[in-house]
């Protein structure tokens, strides 16, 4: 997952997951089938490893709106430490997707909806919480999440930590926080 999240699906070649798998070819399409298999299991991987981030963050929290300001501020990391890529897996591979490419185009648009949909979801729930006025809109909310989310990644691939991301990524999680107090005050 790592070596085509880095490299992307194009750009990794078949020596790269010969060394990352240290598998030979032959056992490579006969465990995969295929390189676009192979890649197309490792965004499902992406997705959820994302999925559990964030319902472990809501099982810690308790709070929808609290679970999506944690998982804002959990993609800035301190400078010592190494991480992989930051921008999302997801969005990378549907803007490097090439015609040849349907079925890994359409997994990521696949995969962005459920981002998406769970986003929203999470939206809902501080409705039925009390945490937002039931007037909300729970898909803008979600969809302006998203984008917020998406835009963070994508700074955090040209930075990788710092203080600038770390007020950026701070500034959106308690613009999230802020809409409880809102709610509250209604």
């Amino acid at each position: 997952m790592n070596l085509f999240w880095r490299k992307g699906y194009h750009a990794t070649s078949l020596k790269d997951l010969e060394f990352a798998l240290n598998m030979k070819p032959g056992s490579i399409y006969a465990a995969f089938h295929s390189k676009e298999a192979l890649f197309l299991a490792s965004l499902e991987r992406y997705m959820q490893v994302n999925q559990v981030r964030l319902g472990e963050l809501l099982a810690g929290t308790g709070s929808p709106l609290a679970a999506l300001a944690e998982f804002l501020r959990s993609f800035v990391y301190p400078a010592n430490e190494a991480r992989g890529p930051q921008v999302c897996m997801i969005v990378k591979s549907m803007l490097e997707a090439t015609d040849a490419d349907k079925a890994i185009a359409e997994a990521a648009r696949t995969y962005l909806d459920n981002m998406t949909g769970e986003i929203i979801a999470l939206f809902r729930a501080a409705q039925d919480s009390g945490e937002l006025p039931g007037d909300a809109d729970a898909v803008l909310l979600g969809r302006r999440y998203l984008l917020n989310l998406t835009a963070l990644r994508i700074e955090a691939q040209w930075t990788r930590c710092g203080a600038e991301l770390k007020q950026l990524a701070e500034s959106m999680a308690q613009e999230v926080e802020a809409l409880a107090i809102r709610s509250s005050e209604n």
